[in-house]
Parts: C-alpha cells; structure tokens; sequence
C-alpha cells in the first residue's frame, strides 16, 4: 500500500520531514498529498528569515534537509521516491518538490540505519571532546555528501583556524546590525514550545576566543566554559549557487548529518559568514570545489536536548 493512502501512513512522513534542521528551527515546511501518488513539499514563507536570508537560500537548504528524510522515509516502507525539485517555478515559487511513490522496492539495510537516525540526530552546541574523527568516518561522511551532489571539505588545523576567525569577523559586523539582531531574537528569546530556540539548546557560552560555537545572546546560566582546543571543522560545497544547488545542499546537509549521528558524531553550525555573505549580497568568493553552503564543526559531544517541533497537524496543507 502506498505510504499516502492512509492519514496514519502520511503522518509518518510528515513526522519524518518535522525532524529536519532548520535555520534557527523555524521549521519553514508544509507537506501536501496528491491522491496516493505524490507528495509534494513547499516552502512556507511566513517562516522565511527575510533579514539574513533575503535571497532563500537557508530556506531552501532548510527544505532540502526535510525533502531527505520525506525521501527516507518513504524508502523505509518498501517504495522508491523519484523526486522532481522546483517542478513549476514560474507559476508555483514556493512548490520546492514533488515527490512519486513508485512500486515496491526491497529496502535496503543503510536506509534503515539512516531513517533510525532521524529521532536521534540533535544539533550540539555543548563543548566536544578533543577526540578526533577516524579517517573512515570522514570517508562516510565525504560520501555522504557526495550522494546528493554536493562536497564535503574537511579543513585542517591551519585552514580551521584561519576560517574561525572569519567567522568571528562576521560575528562582529552582524552584532551592528539592528534588524538582524532583531531577527534572531525573535526566534531565540521568544522561543516557544514548537519552533525556534530556547535557551536549553543553545548550549553554554564560550571562553574561547575565537569561539567554535555561535552564540546567540540568551545562554544558560553555567557561566563560560572552554571547548574543544583544535575544533574539527568542514564546509559543504555544491558547484553552482542557486535554489537547484541550495535544495540539493540541504539534502547532502541531511544526509551527512544522519550519518554523523550513526557514528556517534555531534554537529553545530557556524554560518555566519554565508548570513553576511546572503544579508550584503557580496559575491561569492568561489572555492575551487564549489560555493560553501554550510560550515559545520564535528566531534564527540555529550548527550543533549531535541529543539521544540511543530505538531504534524501544522505542517500538513
């Protein structure tokens, strides 16, 4: 039976998709079923950052990690997903996906662990441990990205450094402006139980300068403390940057993170020159293996609190 004949079926999906990352977890998806043949994903811009996102692209990457586990998750039921990104985009902008239910496939062992992952994988702003990632996890993770046409650049310790300090340049110029600020405190201190993020995810703040973790202006009252002294950082790369490219990076984004999660690793987040880079519409200094999409610090983390989601019955059309 199809995974959209029934409401109890189609809420898997949606319940899978709810789990996806996204930019300050404004959750910025809705899901709609065509008969029992498609699903199709569209954005939902009452939830788009139009202050440090005025081009979509976080938006779409957003999407994009949803758009994965919907694709796990009817992968998981024995069904194949052939997917269509932005099928009609000059008459539906906001109609990201469609998404086929085909006929029944077996379903293959690595799907299984993956679509496991989804309730486990939880973004990690807690201090890592100073163990560093095994070559074979770096290799699955490379792999990862490589499946949904994007690239996974792990930085050494001399190029990590150069790029935090790039990071806390951009960390000071957004601190001047007022309508960002503004922005990311709407969906920081005025979290509430369903989107957003509360205090209790956004982990302690940092002694370290520069800092390894973002910090968003509301921290836990645990003082400051020191993180991890070499953090392990990668960029996420796809080879041009549009919202084909943005989509796509968002599902690499997902898949790269389930499999970090399979392997006991943690991930955060540290975009904010890529929010500068949106906010100015500068141009994109373009490496030689794509434009960076997603700065992610990996590592060892302790165990920490899933953000807030919005019930299922929102997200459906």
């Amino acid at each position: 039976m199809s995974p959209l004949a029934s409401e109890l079926a189609f809420n898997r999906l949606l319940a899978a998709a709810g789990q996806a990352p996204s930019v300050l977890n404004t959750q910025p998806w809705r899901l709609k079923a065509v008969r029992d043949e498609f699903a199709e994903l569209l954005a939902d811009p009452d939830r788009r950052l139009r202050v440090s996102d005025p081009r979509g692209r976080s938006l779409h990457v957003s999407c994009g990690a949803a758009l994965f586990n919907l694709r796990l998750a009817v992968r998981t039921t024995g069904h194949r997903p052939l997917v269509w990104l932005l099928p009609n985009p000059a008459e539906e902008p906001w109609l990201l996906a469609a998404v086929r239910v085909s006929p029944y496939a077996p379903v293959p062992p690595c799907a299984r662990e993956l679509y496991g992952g989804i309730a486990l994988r939880r973004t990690n702003r807690e201090p890592f441990s100073e163990r560093r990632l095994p070559e074979h996890v770096i290799a699955a993770l490379r792999r990862a990205a490589a499946c949904e046409g994007a690239s996974l650049i792990m930085l050494d310790r001399r190029a990590a450094a150069g790029l935090l300090e790039h990071v806390a340049i951009a960390d000071d110029e957004l601190a001047e402006d007022r309508a960002y600020l503004a922005e990311r405190r709407a969906w920081t201190t005025n979290a509430n139980h369903h989107e957003g993020l509360p205090a209790y995810v956004q982990g302690p703040g940092c002694a370290d300068d520069p800092a390894p973790v973002r910090n968003f202006g509301a921290r836990r009252g645990r003082g400051r403390v020191h993180f991890e002294s070499r953090p392990q950082l990668a960029v996420l790369t796809t080879a041009g940057d549009g919202p084909l490219d943005w989509l796509r990076a968002g599902q690499a984004l997902q898949r790269v993170l389930l499999t970090a999660t399979v392997h006991g690793v943690s991930a955060s987040f540290l975009n904010q020159p890529l929010d500068l880079r949106d906010m100015r519409r500068r141009a994109d200094p373009r490496h030689r293996r794509g434009h960076p999409q997603m700065i992610i610090r990996l590592g060892y983390g302790p165990s920490v609190p899933r953000a807030p989601r919005r019930p299922i019955t929102e997200l459906r059309v």
